[in-house]
């Protein structure tokens, strides 16, 4: 199985499983003529931080989803590979970090820390990533190339790893918040069925 397969399903069962856990699937965002949200998640601090989140943590998912191919019909083209892909979920990360930071911190007091910790695993992965790709770009003999190609599928099974509705999930004054906020209904997997 290629590792982008891996990662994506992963990711994907992962936010379908806790968005699930959240409860029923969030009532669609009513849009008046002319294209405007409905106001009532401008008057909701919440739902309008969780909209922002989730809007953050779609970047990584979209990155995820488009991951560029991993060419193994020989080393050098698994490694050269291997380096745009790894490039692209640094990219990725980047964009998501970004968004998060924008957003802050949730409106409700002591609701941070899940947030801060996501924080802090992005930027772990992100270095891990970053340092794999490095090896991958100056691997100069077949048994360097074959470790570096070890520590790239490591690194993209910790971004598989990574729960990216923690922040959302950490209370459930912030879990009810999602359900109201309409970016994070692109996030919303339906479950497979038995």
């Amino acid at each position: 199985m290629r590792p982008r397969s891996t990662v994506l399903a992963a990711l994907v069962t992962a936010l379908g499983i806790g968005l699930a856990a959240c409860g029923q699937q969030p009532p669609v965002s009513q849009t008046h003529s002319g294209g405007q949200a409905d106001t009532s998640s401008q008057a909701d601090p919440a739902a309008r931080w969780a909209d922002g989140y989730c809007s953050a943590v779609t970047h990584l998912v979209r990155t995820l989803a488009n991951l560029p191919e991993i060419d193994p019909s020989s080393p050098e083209q698994a490694s050269r590979t291997s380096s745009r892909l790894l490039s692209s979920v640094v990219d990725g990360i980047d964009q998501t970090v970004d968004g998060l930071d924008r957003v802050g911190p949730p409106p409700l007091p002591g609701d941070d820390q899940a947030r801060g910790d996501l924080l802090k695993q992005f930027a772990s992965v992100r270095s891990r990533a970053d340092t794999a790709r490095e090896r991958l770009d100056t691997a100069t003999d077949a048994s360097a190339t074959k470790t570096a190609l070890g520590d790239a599928r490591a690194t993209l099974d910790d971004v598989a790893a990574l729960n990216v509705l923690e922040g959302l999930n950490a209370t459930p004054e912030l879990s009810a918040a999602g359900k109201r906020a309409p970016d994070c209904q692109q996030l919303v997997v339906p479950p497979a069925p038995r």
